[in-house]
């Protein structure tokens, strides 16, 4: 379970959104602020996986985002989906692009961030760079847009480490906007909320073979 500390958990007001559904599965928006799974003690039991068996009663999870974090997940409907979509995202079949704006100008238009991580125990939930005892992490990055002081990029994890993005950005000097556990106090300060977005979401159909291929823009 996803624990919130240290501040009051206020979820958003709203409906979902969803993207795509059928009898085996759904696909849809994360609202930015909202827990993906009910985290501990009763004042955080709305979230994501709530919200949605109001609408079908059936749903079972399959992944996270960050409460922080907006944008497109998939559920499952039935077991057997579940388990096929989870055996999906384990073999890296599942592809996934972010969009995010960090701080700074990068050096160049693309790039791979190859860095290990691991749990910051005694700063849980952070997660911090380890090159002995870290788990791979490899996100490659490119640029879509930049001003004066930030740059908007696509951000496409290899791997799916928690909070990867986050601290992968930070590690490299380009902590990402309104991130309250990464970065620097301006960098903070300079969003309303977390700047990234799982804009776009691609895999094959547990029971169609069909390639499901969802896009959401960022609304930042």
């Amino acid at each position: 379970m996803r624990v919130v500390t240290g501040t009051s958990y206020i979820p958003p007001v709203g409906a979902v959104k969803v993207h795509f559904v059928d009898e085996h599965l759904a696909v849809v928006d994360k609202p930015s602020g909202l827990l993906s799974v009910p985290g501990r003690g009763d004042d955080k039991s709305d979230c994501l996986m709530s919200r949605l068996r109001q609408m079908y009663p059936d749903v079972l999870n399959v992944h996270r985002l960050d409460m922080e974090t907006s944008g497109l997940m998939v559920v499952a409907r039935h077991a057997d989906s579940q388990r096929a979509l989870s055996w999906a995202f384990e073999q890296r079949r599942v592809s996934k692009v972010y969009e995010a704006v960090v701080a700074g100008a990068l050096s160049q238009s693309v790039g791979t961030i190859d860095m290990p991580l691991i749990s910051d125990w005694p700063n849980r939930p952070r997660q911090r760079v380890d090159e002995v005892n870290g788990k791979l992490a490899t996100t490659s990055w490119q640029v879509l847009s930049a001003e004066e002081t930030s740059s908007r990029v696509a951000l496409r994890p290899t791997t799916g480490r928690s909070h990867q993005l986050r601290v992968h950005m930070d590690a490299i000097g380009h902590p990402i906007l309104g991130d309250s556990l990464y970065g620097t106090s301006s960098s903070r300060a300079a969003a309303p909320r977390l700047w990234l977005h799982a804009t776009e979401l691609a895999f094959d159909h547990p029971h169609t073979a069909a390639r499901v291929h969802i896009i959401s823009k960022a609304p930042f």
